[in-house]
């Protein structure tokens, strides 16, 4: 297992963005983004998108639950949502669905239950600093 930790400033998000396409090009396509709220975890994933010249409106989709960004960027908030809800409203298929997918909140029993489905995740866990952020990232 990689693990890898940046402190970063806002401004500097592409060096934690280069470091997910690598990894996500190798085979992993599911990224789940823990941190407390307002750590950063949709300015990540709109760092993202971006990078990818897709010019879609990113916002967290934590009434939708789910929002597609270009025809294969995933992107689901499971605040609140436990682990039954989340297989009960259908999102584990989901991630069959190729492309890259964004879980924000998606704690350790989401982790445990993808991988024994055998899907590979990148953990980003976000941490606020003063006017910082420290990402921890474990592929």
């Amino acid at each position: 297992m990689e693990r890898v930790e940046l402190i970063l400033e806002e401004n500097q998000l592409s060096k934690v963005i280069d470091k997910l396409e690598n990894l996500i090009n190798k085979d992993a396509s599911i990224v789940l983004l823990r941190g407390d709220l307002a750590s950063g975890k949709t300015t990540l994933v709109k760092s993202y998108v971006k990078s990818l010249n897709i010019d879609d409106l990113v916002t967290s989709p934590t009434f939708s639950i789910q929002t597609i960004y270009g025809e294969n960027i995933y992107h689901y908030d499971v605040y609140n949502k436990s682990l039954e809800e989340f297989i009960s409203l259908g999102l584990l298929e989901e991630f069959e669905k190729e492309g890259t997918h964004f879980v924000e909140w998606g704690d350790d029993r989401l982790d445990e239950l993808l991988n024994s489905y055998g899907f590979h995740t990148i953990k980003i866990d976000i941490e606020k600093l003063e006017n910082k952020r420290r990402y921890i990232i474990n592929a």
